[in-house]
């Protein structure tokens, strides 16, 4: 497994996904978004990952409810510009990803390494 978490020190979800492969002796690369935020390149694998941009917006960041709540605009661009925006968690397994609080997910790739 190559995972890779992709979120900010202070969150509590990101804590989480780091104790849950931490309990499990996976090895994980940690990326806070706020030294270092993701790439274009990044954001985009994590994108096809997921299969829609929308899906990792997170809808209950203070950002999208003052902003971007009834606006349309491209989700992308706003994404890679707008990064205190992004669901996180974002963990990456090679071409898998998942936005958010997601343990369903990482058990599933787990059990597939088996």
């Amino acid at each position: 497994m190559n995972i890779q978490i992709f979120g900010r020190k202070k969150s509590s979800l990101t804590k989480k996904a780091e104790r849950f492969f931490s309990e499990r002796r996976i090895k994980f690369h940690s990326v806070d978004l706020d030294e270092k935020p993701m790439s274009r390149g990044e954001l985009e694998k994590v994108i096809t990952a997921v299969g829609d941009a929308q899906k990792l917006v997170d809808k209950e960041s203070k950002l999208y409810k003052s902003k971007f709540a009834y606006l349309q605009f491209d989700v992308k661009e706003e994404l890679l510009e707008n990064q205190e925006m992004l669901k996180l968690p974002i963990v990456r397994n090679g071409n898998k990803a998942a936005a958010g609080d997601a343990p369903e997910v990482w058990k599933m790739w787990i059990e597939e390494e088996k």
